[in-house]
């Protein structure tokens, strides 16, 4: 069936994170922690699946000339909606957070998807590739965030899961950390993808 078809390409096939490499600067920013990891992704996942239900029932609407500007509005819209609920009900989880909450306005893969999907089909399908793609980001990553906390602070989700006598890898917590545990995941990604590719030709 086409929908999950479009839904089950963005959490695997065309991940955002570790596929098509997009939207990567909130993902090594926010990822010191899984909480964190956890919050930027349900954030992004709905801006990106409110905004291209929006943008598919209006796609005959807008005009081509202006569709970018437009689309750009749609967006900033549902992520003021993000930022103002996360400032109210979340306050402490908001300050950690910073400018990428409202940065998702201007996020790659909202507007990519927009530009790419959404105004090009109808909104059944507009809404699983937007939950595949918000999902498949969620994933990305909250499991970068889970490495870096574990190796940086020994902890998850601010659970102590390593002894006392673990030594943190400060580096992990730090922007070089998040470039290397997501340069290892985006290969181990690629050698998993290759070997399947291979499993299903017989070699």
């Amino acid at each position: 069936m086409q929908l999950i078809k479009d839904f089950v390409n963005g959490i695997w096939n065309e991940n955002p994170i570790f596929r098509i490499v997009i939207g990567i600067c909130s993902a090594l920013a926010v990822t010191t922690s899984a909480n964190n990891g956890i919050a930027m992704g349900m954030a992004l996942t709905f801006v990106l699946t409110c905004s291209s239900i929006l943008i598919s029932l209006l796609r005959n609407i807008i005009p081509s000339k202006v569709r970018i500007p437009c689309y750009v509005i749609v967006i900033a819209t549902f992520t003021t909606v993000v930022d103002l609920f996360m400032k109210g009900y979340f306050p402490a989880l908001y300050n950690v957070m910073g400018i990428f909450i409202p940065l998702i306005v201007v996020n790659c893969i909202v507007l990519a998807r927009a530009e790419a999907f959404a105004s090009k089909v109808g909104p059944l399908r507009a809404t699983a590739d937007a939950l595949g793609m918000g999902l498949g980001y969620t994933w990305a990553i909250t499991l970068i965030s889970i490495i870096r906390e574990i190796m940086g602070t020994g902890s998850v989700f601010g659970y102590k899961i390593l002894g006392a006598g673990f030594t943190p890898w400060v580096i992990a917590i730090l922007p070089p950390g998040a470039f290397i545990v997501m340069g290892i995941l985006v290969g181990l990604m690629n050698l998993i993808t290759r070997k399947t590719a291979n499993s299903a030709d017989g070699h």
